[in-house]
């Protein structure tokens, strides 16, 4: 039985190589196939941060296969969501989606010593978007 997805999230940050990846990371994992999952970055790295790696694989979360995406305006158009954590000005606005901008630490040079709190603030607000996303479908 094939489900359509209750809502599309793009996650954004510049090198689509720390948060955004944590957070695609952890909803894929959370909501499964009920929502479908993009991250991206508008200046994206060459891997993935090896400590952001190591932070997921400590809650049972394999991000290592994941490569850092480049933005594009169809990634956004395709989205019902879009979370920005920290890519500035580069997100393009189109009518009808819902923006939300995440303030968070950027992991980048940082140990996973340092980066284990931000996936875990990361794992909240997933959470409360799994149940929002919830709720809209209900409405």
């Amino acid at each position: 039985m094939t489900t359509t997805p209750l809502a599309s999230v793009l996650f954004v940050c510049i090198h689509n190589a720390g948060r955004s990846q944590m957070a695609a990371g952890f909803l894929s994992h959370l909501a499964g196939d009920r929502v479908e999952v993009r991250s991206a970055g508008s200046v994206p790295a060459e891997q993935v941060n090896p400590a952001a790696v190591e932070a997921m694989a400590e809650v049972g979360i394999d991000i290592s296969a994941q490569k850092p995406k480049v933005l594009t305006t169809e990634a956004v158009q395709a989205s019902d969501y879009v979370i920005t954590m920290g890519c500035g000005d580069a997100c393009p606005i189109f009518p009808g989606k819902t923006y939300l901008d995440w303030a968070l630490e950027d992991p980048a040079g940082k140990g996973v010593e340092s980066v284990r709190p931000i996936r875990d603030e990361i794992k909240k607000r997933i959470e409360a978007l799994i149940a929002e996303i919830g709720a809209k479908q209900e409405a």
